[in-house]
C-alpha cells in the first residue's frame, strides 16, 4: 500500500465517521464593513466619472436638468480645449512640476538622512523649523513674494514657480523621507563600513534601494501639490508661464457656465496626475505602507 491509498483511506474513514476533513475550506462571512468601504470608494470616485462623462456630452446635454444618462457621444469639448491653447500651460504645469519635484528630492533626501540615520546637533530644532515655514498663510505672504518676484524680472517666468514649488514641498519631503529613513536599521550602515564601504557607496547601494518605495510616495505627494497649486500661479503668470489651474478658470465665463467643455479640460488637467499614480502604485502603496510591520 502506497502512501497515497493510506491518505486516501483515512479521508474516507473521517468522511464516514462524520467528521470534517482537514483541509476543508473555511466559508468566507460576509462582512458589512466591506460593503460600506465599496460604497465610500464609489462615492469619492464618482465625480471623477461623472466629469469624464460629461465631456463626452454636448453643451446642451450636459445642461439639461435632470441629467442625461443616455446621450451621443460626441469629441467637440476636447477639440475646443485644444483649440483654445491647452498646449502651453499643460507643458508649463509639466515644466514647473518635474523640475520643482527633482529639486525637492535632491535636496530632502540628503537632508531627511542626515536628521535620522546621521542626526546633527538640534535636530528638533531643525525639524521644527521646516515645518515653521508651511505655517505661514500663503495669502500673506504674496505681497512680499510678488515684491520680490517683480524686483527680480521673473513675472509671469515659470522659473519663479519651480522655485516657490521647491520650497513649498521641501518641508514635507524632509518629514516624509526622514520617518521612511528611521525605519532602516541603523546596523545595515555600520555593516557596510565595516565592509570597507563608503558612506556615499552604503547610502547608493544599501539605503536608497530599501527606501526607494518611500522616495515614490514622497515623489508623488509633491507632484500633486504642485500640479494642483493655483495661489501663486494666478497671482505671480499671465500668459507665458500659465500653468493649467489657471488655465481652466478661462472657461468660466460671466454668461454661464460651459460645463460640458470645462469637463473635458478639467479630464485632460487631472490626466498626467492620474497617470502617474497608476504607474507608480506598486511603489505608492508599499512607501505608504512602509514601516507598518515590524
Amino acid at each position: 500500500m502506497t502512501t497515497h491509498d493510506v491518505v486516501d483511506s483515512s479521508e474516507r474513514t473521517t468522511a464516514a465517521d462524520g467528521a470534517t476533513p482537514v483541509h476543508k475550506k473555511k466559508s468566507k462571512k460576509f462582512s458589512p464593513w466591506g460593503v460600506v468601504a465599496w460604497l465610500v470608494g464609489i462615492g469619492f470616485f464618482f465625480p471623477v466619472f461623472w466629469m469624464v462623462l460629461t465631456s463626452f456630452k454636448a453643451e446642451s446635454d450636459a445642461a439639461t436638468n435632470p441629467p442625461k444618462l443616455f446621450f451621443v457621444p460626441t469629441l467637440d469639448q476636447y477639440s475646443a480645449v485644444f483649440n483654445q491653447g491647452i498646449g502651453p500651460a499643460m507643458l508649463n504645469s509639466v515644466f514647473a512640476t518635474a523640475m520643482s519635484t527633482v529639486l525637492v528630492l535632491l535636496l530632502g533626501v540628503p537632508a531627511a538622512f542626515a536628521l535620522s540615520l546621521r542626526p546633527v546637533r538640534k535636530t528638533s530644532d531643525a525639524l521644527f523649523f521646516f515645518m515653521s515655514t508651511k505655517m505661514l498663510p500663503v495669502v500673506a505672504a504674496i505681497l512680499p513674494l510678488y515684491v520680490i518676484v517683480s524686483n527680480l524680472g521673473l513675472l509671469d517666468n515659470i522659473w519663479a514657480l519651480v522655485v516657490l514649488y521647491t520650497s513649498m514641498n521641501l518641508p514635507i519631503a524632509v518629514w516624509m523621507m526622514r520617518s521612511f529613513f528611521l525605519e532602516v536599521p541603523g546596523e545595515l550602515l555600520e555593516a557596510a563600513s565595516l565592509d570597507g564601504a563608503s558612506l556615499w557607496r552604503s547610502v547608493r547601494e544599501v539605503i536608497l534601494p530599501l527606501v526607494s518605495p518611500g522616495i515614490a510616495a514622497t515623489a508623488l505627494i509633491c507632484v500633486i501639490f504642485a500640479w494642483n497649486e493655483f495661489f501663486l500661479a494666478v497671482n505671480l503668470t499671465a500668459v507665458n508661464a500659465q500653468t493649467m489651474p489657471v488655465y481652466l478658470v478661462g472657461f468660466i465665463a460671466g454668461e454661464g457656465q460651459y460645463w460640458a467643455v470645462l469637463s473635458a479640460a478639467a479630464t485632460m488637467a487631472a490626466l498626467p496626475v492620474i497617470l502617474c499614480g497608476w504607474f507608480a502604485q506598486n511603489k505608492l502603496v508599499r512607501g505608504l505602507s512602509f514601516g507598518a510591520i515590524k
